[in-house]
């Protein structure tokens, strides 16, 4: 009888790790960002509000491998131009893994208002 509380006990604290674990890193290695479009963080592209491609850089490369087992580790992401401010815009961004080679990093608007835009990247 105590071996079987002993057992469900452990079953049961096992799954309630992984299940946190789980949690965690689907919180912390999301693709999704917003950023406020302020006189520090705003260009122009094609006359459209655009947020600045060094502010797009930055946090994909920042966001792009949050924990070891997600995503590889990349340096050195470039972005052509701005992100412009307009739902479904999208560019793609370049970042280089530690043996060299190119990774493309496709970037979608998702939503954009007069103040912010909500984008995310693919993985």
């Amino acid at each position: 009888m105590q071996r079987s509380k002993f057992l469900v006990g452990v079953v049961g604290g096992a799954t309630a790790t992984l299940a946190l674990g789980g949690l965690g890193t689907h919180l912390i290695s999301g693709t999704e960002s917003t950023s406020d479009l302020d006189r520090y963080s705003t260009a122009t592209v094609d006359g459209h509000k655009a947020l600045k491609s060094t502010i797009v850089a930055g946090r994909t490369q920042s966001k792009y491998h949050p924990l070891p087992w997600v995503g590889d580790k990349i340096h050195d992401v470039t972005c052509p131009s701005g992100l412009k401010a307009v739902a479904g815009a999208s560019l793609t961004c370049t970042g280089k893994k530690g043996d060299g080679s190119a990774v493309d990093i496709p970037v979608t608007v998702v939503k954009a208002t007069a103040s912010s835009v909500t984008w995310k990247f693919e993985r």
